[in-house]
């Protein structure tokens, strides 16, 4: 009979607060909201202002999937692609953003 893994740690002694507040801030959903600020934050330092209208969206695989307006936008995006990611880099080491990916939605330039 294989063991419950919850039952483990409550064998192996008392559970730091770190550990259950992350357990916490996990199944509540407020890690990925706090990693989504930090990642629009990120963003809004890493593009030149021409394209500051663009949105970044999830992070897969290291391919960061950024929505913007308008196909010209795409282009620009293209032209700054590595000092953006090398920016992203520095400013968020843990998101491993080794990519873009442009997609064209029309209300990307409009808020959130």
């Amino acid at each position: 009979m294989a063991a419950n893994p919850r039952r483990a740690d409550a064998v192996a002694g008392p559970v730091s607060i770190g550990r259950v507040m992350a357990r916490l801030m996990s199944r509540a959903g407020y890690d990925r909201e706090r990693s989504t600020a930090a990642l629009e934050s990120a963003w809004s330092a890493a593009v030149p202002e021409a394209i500051r209208s663009s949105r970044p969206g999830l992070v897969r695989r290291g391919v960061l999937e950024v929505f913007v307006s308008h196909s010209a936008h795409v282009q620009e995006l293209g032209f700054h692609k590595q000092a953006i990611v090398s920016r992203l880099r520095e400013l968020l080491p843990d998101a491993g953003v080794s990519d873009i990916r442009c997609r064209i939605r029309p209300d990307a330039g409009h808020g959130s």
